[in-house]
């Protein structure tokens, strides 16, 4: 509850103009996808400075840590292959060509992976071993972002333009249900409370869905341009990225009531946290810098230049 209480004393300091320093942070490695360079930023945190730009082939946006966490996994969507990165250089290990890597998300399990393709209208389920494809599911209108049910045994994709959340049984493919969640959803994640968050860009709410059926609960409305959702690292919280609005909403894990506003100018996008969960570092969508903000303050602490259109971000600890 301590951090609840410095959460709600933040909120008025995170609508204030923003002071602009060098961030405090722990040791590590801040990993930028810059979708219109071709470029993966690796931000010294630190030192608040990129230190590298690891070439992608065309066009990443988003990465995840292989289950071992050994790699770090780049889908460059456009360029139709993955980058397995070092995460504590950012040199490239080695590609593999797939198709269309949107959004990615491991199973819980460490046995499936779910790929996203946005362009080409399917959801493929690898095999995390050996990353040998499985299952391709045609579907309609752009399937966006994924999450995973805590058994590994259902994955849910966001179908960006057909405003629907759907559910399909991993081993056998089988789609359990396809249902309404609101306007241009994207982001989704599984709440600790069992059920399944979603935010509708279109309409500036978040869609509380029943897992089994995939009916809306609720909705609840965090800012315009509702984008994307992030847990917080100790599981209090989840941070809604407004991408019109340019602010953060964090949202009581529990009871989903808006806790705080945080502004965060260029269209925020993703987010991560600093290893001891008092930073938020997300991307600026159209400022091509990522910000970080204080979260107990609510000051908007540094502003780093990175590439065009940053995209996914990863915090890789060191130390």
């Amino acid at each position: 509850m301590h951090r609840r209480s410095l959460l709600l004393g933040a909120t008025a300091s995170a609508l204030a103009a923003p002071s602009i320093a060098r961030a405090s942070a722990p040791a590590g490695l801040v990993y930028v996808l810059d979708s219109r360079d071709a470029t993966v930023s690796v931000i010294d945190a630190a030192r608040g400075e990129v230190v590298r730009r690891t070439p992608a082939l065309r066009e990443p946006h988003h990465l995840v840590y292989s289950p071992d966490r050994a790699e770090i996994v780049v889908g460059d969507s456009a360029g139709n292959e993955f980058l397995f990165l070092e995460p504590d250089t950012g040199a490239i290990r080695r590609t593999l060509r797939v198709s269309n890597p949107y959004h990615l998300m491991y199973s819980p399990n460490a046995q499936w992976l779910t790929v996203a393709s946005l362009r080409r209208n399917q959801i493929d389920l690898y095999r995390a071993d050996d990353l040998t494809l499985v299952h391709r599911l045609a579907m309609p209108r752009l399937p966006s972002h994924i999450a995973w049910s805590a058994d590994s045994r259902i994955t849910y994709v966001t179908l960006q333009n057909s405003n629907a959340l759907v559910a399909v049984e991993a081993e056998s493919a089988r789609v359990l249900w396809r249902q309404p969640t609101g306007d241009t959803p994207a982001g989704v994640v599984m709440s600790p409370t069992g059920a399944l968050l979603v935010a509708n860009m279109g309409e500036d709410t978040v869609s509380e869905i029943d897992p089994e059926t995939g009916a809306t609960i609720r909705k609840v409305r965090t800012g315009a341009g509702a984008h994307n959702l992030f847990p917080s690292p100790d599981g209090l919280f989840f941070y809604v990225t407004n991408r019109v609005a340019g602010t953060i909403t964090a949202l009581d894990s529990e009871s989903l009531s808006v806790l705080a506003q945080f502004r965060a100018p260029g269209a925020p996008d993703c987010l991560d946290f600093s290893p001891d969960g008092r930073q938020l570092w997300f991307t600026q969508r159209v400022g091509n810098r990522v910000g970080v903000i204080d979260i107990e303050t609510g000051g908007l602490v540094a502003q780093i230049r990175v590439g065009r259109s940053p995209h996914g971000i990863l915090f890789h600890a060191m130390g």
